[in-house]
């Protein structure tokens, strides 16, 4: 089933998601729906509280030309590590018609459970780094536009509130969205 991806302003995208206390089957039937509107909307990586579930899930799948081979579905994650810098172009899915440079850490080590119980640990760098750490973000109440300048960041909110009062949508991003 494709979820309604939640906007920005909207504050359940600005709150922190709770831990899953125990991964049940609609914990896997979430996982999947997820897995689904991500791949709708298009994008690369999406969180649960973008579509409305205040838990601390995330999906990612970088592969485009082999869709749904290499999926990741992580459970409570947590960065253990991070090393060096990176400055990769981002864009949201609850963030629509904006992309800009953000930088992050460069690799990641972190862990999680799958959506079977099991721990899973990462080291990762690079778009995966980036997708993750984008994707965390999330679960922490935070976006992409909070790592950027303040200017940056109030050009959009007045291009996005000039859109709104004027009943224009502000088009979907272009590129590859996280």
């Amino acid at each position: 089933m494709i979820l309604d991806i939640l906007k920005f302003p909207d504050p359940v995208l600005r709150t922190p998601a709770l831990p899953v206390e125990a991964i049940t089957g609609e914990t896997a039937e979430l996982i999947e729906n997820m897995l689904e509107t991500m791949y709708a909307a298009p994008g690369i990586g999406l969180a649960a509280p973008q579509v409305g579930v205040s838990r601390r899930i995330i999906v990612l799948d970088l592969d485009h030309e082999n869709r749904g081979a290499n999926v990741i579905k992580l459970v409570n994650p947590v960065i253990r590590e991070t090393e060096g810098e990176a400055i990769f172009e981002e864009g949201c899915l609850s963030v629509v018609d904006f992309t800009a440079e953000v930088k992050r850490a460069e690799r990641v080590a972190m862990s999680a459970y799958d959506e079977n119980g099991e721990e899973v640990d990462i080291e990762a760098d690079g778009l995966l780094a980036v997708a993750l750490q984008h994707e965390i973000d999330h679960l922490d109440g935070k976006l992409f536009i909070d790592r950027i300048s303040r200017l940056k960041r109030d050009i959009y909110v007045r291009r996005l509130k000039k859109s709104i009062r004027t009943g224009k949508e502000p088009q979907e991003s272009r590129g590859v969205v996280i």
